[in-house]
């Protein structure tokens, strides 16, 4: 049997009805929750000007949720290079690594994280948004921590707290040229199955064959990352799986906004253009029971290869949200079982 570990990709995502603040809160708390389910690690997302989000800043959500846990890991799913210095980038994790050492993640997108004018806002020139520079400022990045060249503009310049390592380095991906990327660097990959378009099985044996061992990362390690629904019956998961289908539809049709409940999913009239949409999501979504959701994972973690299992479960109310964690962990036999907590919430 399979049996790789679970973490969880969190969006932060706002919910009809409530303010967006709260959606950050209730990433706190779902931390808490999973770390005594047995989760290994929480990732957290950069996306900008995205109503459908809260997620704008996960350095603040790592610090914040790393002092909220004890074993978790906590780390980016990803900050985006391109919209940040990357000494900024150095010293904001190397800050983390030395308050909570051994338990943060540093994934890094060569993406924006959200539209053409919110991006200028960001980088603030036209220029930067035109460059593609990634494997140079991912250069850079490390140079504040391992040294520059002599004669380098930048030689001298250190990343502090100095007396601590970067954490662990992750690229992310959701296509071929990632995998190739990380391989070629030698460094941990993300796969987006969440949206990527690329076929993961061949994705993550590209990675793992192509892999060149560096200092930091002597073996490859791959992360799939599945959009995931689990609940009680299967009419329930349905349900939730139509409302994450149709937040899904909305931003890809360029309409986001916050997550609705599956009652105002099932009183949706879907217009034509958002059925074509959601016909070419294709099996991106995972939902059903614990009986039909595990198998299937259990199927593509081992046609993969991927070595952990990172979900991302986007669904109205907290408490079903935990719920669907809770079922997934207890289905996958994690060591920690707070179904009953988690029902009883409801």
């Amino acid at each position: 049997m399979v049996n790789v570990p679970l973490s969880v990709l969190d969006l932060s995502p706002t919910t009809s009805g409530s303010p967006a603040s709260a959606a950050l809160r209730r990433s706190v708390e779902l931390a808490r929750d999973v770390e005594a389910l047995g989760y290994q690690r929480y990732w957290l997302a950069e996306h900008h000007g995205v109503a459908s989000t809260a997620s704008s800043n996960p350095v603040v959500l790592i610090a914040t949720i790393a002092a909220a846990t004890s074993t978790l890991r906590v780390g980016a799913g990803g900050v985006m290079l391109p919209n940040h210095s990357p000494l900024a980038v150095a010293e904001s994790f190397r800050a983390l690594e030395g308050l909570h050492p051994g338990r943060i993640d540093l994934g890094l997108g060569r993406a924006v994280g959200t539209d053409g004018r919110t991006a200028l806002a960001l980088q603030r020139s036209r220029q930067a948004l035109a460059l593609d520079d990634f494997e140079e400022q991912l250069a850079e990045l490390h140079g504040y921590v391992d040294g520059f060249p002599p004669g380098h503009p930048f030689a001298g310049v250190r990343a502090q707290p100095d007396d601590v390592p970067l954490p662990p380095v992750w690229l992310l991906g959701s296509s071929e040229h990632g995998s190739a990327l990380a391989a070629r660097l030698g460094t941990g990959y993300a796969y987006a199955g969440h949206f990527g378009s690329a076929e993961p099985v061949q994705v993550l044996r590209s990675y793992r064959e192509g892999f060149v061992p560096s200092p930091r990362w002597p073996r490859p390690h791959a992360v799939l990352t599945m959009a995931v629904l689990v609940a009680e019956t299967a009419e329930r998961a349905r349900a939730l799986a139509a409302a994450a289908t149709l937040a899904t539809v909305r931003l890809r049709l360029g309409a986001p906004g916050p997550l609705p409940s599956p009652e105002e999913a099932a009183a949706h009239r879907w217009t034509l253009a958002e059925r074509n949409t959601a016909g070419r999501l294709g099996s991106r979504l995972v939902a059903g029971t614990p009986a039909e959701v595990v198998p299937r994972l259990r199927d593509l973690v081992q046609r993969t290869g991927a070595d952990e299992l990172m979900v991302l479960t986007q669904v109205h109310d907290p408490a079903e949200r935990r719920l669907s964690h809770a079922l997934l962990a207890e289905g996958w036999g994690l060591g920690a079982d707070r179904l009953d907590a988690s029902r009883s919430a409801r």
